[in-house]
């Protein structure tokens, strides 16, 4: 098996978003990780543009979407979810996470939400993703399975 190309979607608060890029990856897959894109670069953070970020009005904001701190970030990450033919949304996550799980779906790539332990928010448009997992085994499970059709769909082979 070939492993797939995994964007993990999630939140720079979620303490389960690494466990989940080693479990795939010792999976055999390849996986996107925003916290660490490449060697040595430890993903975008907005304190590199202005450490006092949080006190931002929307003004400020807007024009710090175009600073080239922030613009080389953004490539890095649309470079890898264009990459991918896979996502992984791992709950809990934020607004940018969303945002990349919306663009899998409308760009028809195979999107999975891992829901995260304890207690979960509920959300109708998670109906959108192809398949809602409750434990991590539980997604390495069908993304093995998903791979194998992947491949036969890849090489002209029926389902």
């Amino acid at each position: 098996m070939s492993g797939r190309r995994i964007y993990v979607a999630s939140s720079w608060k979620n303490p389960h978003q690494p466990g989940v890029v080693s479990a795939l990856r010792l999976d055999g897959h390849e996986v996107y990780d925003f916290r660490n894109p490449r060697v040595g670069d430890h993903g975008f953070h907005w304190s590199e543009i202005d450490s006092n970020w949080k006190a931002w009005n929307p003004e400020t904001f807007r024009l710090a979407l175009d600073h080239p701190i922030a613009a080389r970030g953004f490539s890095t990450d649309f470079y890898a979810m264009r990459w991918a033919d896979t996502f992984v949304l791992v709950q809990p996550s934020g607004r940018s996470a969303h945002l990349e799980a919306g663009w899998a779906v409308g760009s028809g790539r195979e999107l999975h939400i891992l829901l995260g332990p304890g207690g979960v928010e509920p959300e109708l448009m998670f109906k959108l993703a192809d398949r809602i997992h409750v434990h991590i085994d539980e997604l390495v499970l069908a993304l093995r399975e998903s791979s194998s059709s992947f491949e036969r769909a890849a090489a002209g082979g029926g389902p």
